[in-house]
């Protein structure tokens, strides 16, 4: 009989690596070390009232890539990447954004945004929770959509300007959104101009309109949106989009009064007053490439933004609680 030990198997990892109940697949020998969670060296910048539970790390192994070690590095790029469920896109997103950032010899970390509570997706939200993690160590983000892979390499990645963000997928390159004011997909942020806008606003549960309202903050702040220039290719092949329609639907509802709210700038929310928790951070490989994953809870205020649960159950619940 063939020793189990000596066959490559595709396994679960001890089930040691979850997103909301997804197991990362490794393929390896079983008798190889089990790459599994490790603590989060940046686990000392959640924000105040945070719940932050980590698992604890073996030694490292100075022979494979450590994370946030970019050595004498000028600039920093945090990749922050809002997520749920979208399990395939993510294993071909890390090996794909890792080989391209390092032909432009970007110093930078991947940190998966993973929304764990009840509520709709708030990407916005997610983004502010990942700046306030990891801020202190990268003095620079990449707002990045998981299902969008840049492909052309004259795309840099690089440090934005003084005069404002730096938007990597226009309207002339994007293969599906060409609006004047876009701003989604993938935009770079100093830290401090990300500051100076508060962020994001925390009010846009479903799908869509945050970005179009952060250009109203970059625009009110004083700041001008920059754009790659002298890129060859087109909307066909500048990027590689890799959102299912049919597998993965977008949630469009607009239920209570959200539509007319969310036409609006927002003045009350940001990064100032994000509420959520964390509840585990968690270290781990993805193609042998380091990863940090948030497990996030954000909170929604129902009586501000009914709008985050549009069967309308959250709001019972805070009603009955009251």
């Amino acid at each position: 009989m063939v020793n189990i030990s000596t066959i490559n198997w595709v396994f679960v990892c001890g089930l040691c690596f979850c997103l909301g109940g997804i197991a990362v697949l490794n393929f390896m020998p079983l008798g190889s070390d089990c790459v599994c969670p490790l603590s989060n060296p940046l686990a000392q910048l959640g924000g105040a009232g945070e719940r932050i539970s980590v698992i604890k790390k073996e030694p490292a192994d100075v022979n494979k890539p450590q994370p946030h070690d970019h050595g004498a590095s000028v600039h920093k790029m945090a990749l922050l990447v809002p997520f749920r469920d979208r399990f395939e896109e993510l294993l071909q997103f890390v090996p794909h954004m890792t080989a391209f950032l390092k032909r432009q010899d970007v110093a930078h970390h991947i940190f998966v945004l993973n929304q764990m509570d009840r509520f709709r997706f708030n990407r916005a939200s997610l983004i502010n929770v990942g700046f306030q993690f990891a801020s202190d160590v990268y003095d620079y983000i990449a707002m990045h959509d998981v299902d969008l892979l840049p492909l052309n390499d004259n795309l840099h990645y690089e440090y934005p300007s003084s005069l404002g963000p730096l938007h990597i997928a226009p309207v002339v390159l994007h293969p599906k959104y060409h609006y004047d004011n876009f701003v989604g997909g993938i935009l770079l942020v100093r830290r401090e101009h990300f500051k100076q806008m508060n962020g994001m606003s925390n009010q846009y549960w479903g799908w869509g309109l945050e970005d179009d309202e952060f250009f109203v903050r970059i625009r009110d702040a004083g700041l001008q949106v920059t754009r790659p220039q002298n890129i060859k290719t087109g909307t066909n092949d500048t990027f590689s989009h890799i959102h299912n329609r049919y597998h993965r639907k977008r949630d469009t509802q607009k239920c209570f009064n959200q539509k007319e709210m969310t036409r609006k700038r927002d003045h009350n929310t940001g990064l100032n007053n994000v509420k959520y928790k964390i509840l585990k951070v968690h270290e781990m490989l993805i193609d042998q490439v380091p990863v940090t994953i948030l497990n996030i809870l954000l909170d929604c205020d129902v009586n501000k933004t009914p709008w985050c649960d549009c069967s309308g159950t959250a709001a019972a619940a805070s009603a009955v609680q009251t």
